[in-house]
């Protein structure tokens, strides 16, 4: 029988990054298909063609991204592709709150090349793999995890309407950029609010707002 090709693919804005990512994983598994995105727009159109990616390698903070939504978003258009954190942020806050929006494992970028290895190994067999020194069983604050709860049931398109808010956006500049009509913009800032069981656009913000400061540190730590 056939051995069946493993696709990895790798998100990371930074070449030199990327190419120390493509080296552990070249090494980890042996014959991989190595897929090198530097956007999160070139992460979707790479999994759209190619159904079967085993693994992808996701940097918080890169173009196209703020806080937690490139992985939010991944996550609801691709439920099927594993997603492993890769980042310059060691918070521990921040690991959890990968792990709850459905991350499969948080290597952050200081990681030796044998233990990067062994923890990419460790999620392609459908393990979650976080440094040794994180316990994701310990105390958790339960508001934040209700949050985080309502933020990840949002489709791909209501965590891009929501991010534009959170810009300052108007459903008549949302609907632009986005290629849609403003009863279409409409329809989803109602979806949101309802999900994240607040009344007004400001408070979706606020809830968005929260989340997002935890991960600023990530963002600060990527150079960009």
């Amino acid at each position: 029988m056939e051995q069946q090709l493993t696709r990895i693919l790798i998100a990371d804005d930074h070449p030199l990054v990327r190419g120390a990512l493509r080296q552990a994983v070249a090494s980890a598994v042996a014959g991989a298909e190595i897929i090198e995105c530097g956007t999160l727009a070139e992460v979707s159109k790479a999994l759209e063609g190619k159904a079967e990616v085993d693994l992808v390698m996701l940097d918080l903070a890169m173009p196209g991204v703020r806080g937690f939504s490139g992985l939010m978003v991944l996550r609801a258009q691709h439920p099927g592709a594993p997603v492993v954190i890769v980042s310059g942020n060691e918070e521990r806050s921040v690991i959890r709150l990968c792990i709850d929006f459905g991350a499969s494992g948080f290597i952050p970028k200081s990681t030796d090349m044998v233990t990067m290895q062994a923890a990419i190994r460790a999620v392609l067999t459908g393990e979650v793999w976080v440094p040794a020194d994180i316990d994701l069983n310990g105390p958790v604050d339960h508001e934040t995890v209700d949050n985080v709860r309502r933020l990840a049931s949002l489709t791909p398109q209501q965590v891009r309407v929501l991010m534009m808010l959170s810009e300052g956006l108007l459903n008549k500049q949302i609907a632009y950029e986005l290629s849609v009509s403003e009863a279409t913009v409409k329809a989803h800032v109602s979806a949101i609010l309802q999900k994240l069981g607040v009344e007004s656009r400001t408070q979706a913000v606020i809830a968005a707002a929260r989340i997002e400061a935890m991960s600023g540190a990530a963002n600060s730590m990527s150079g960009d």
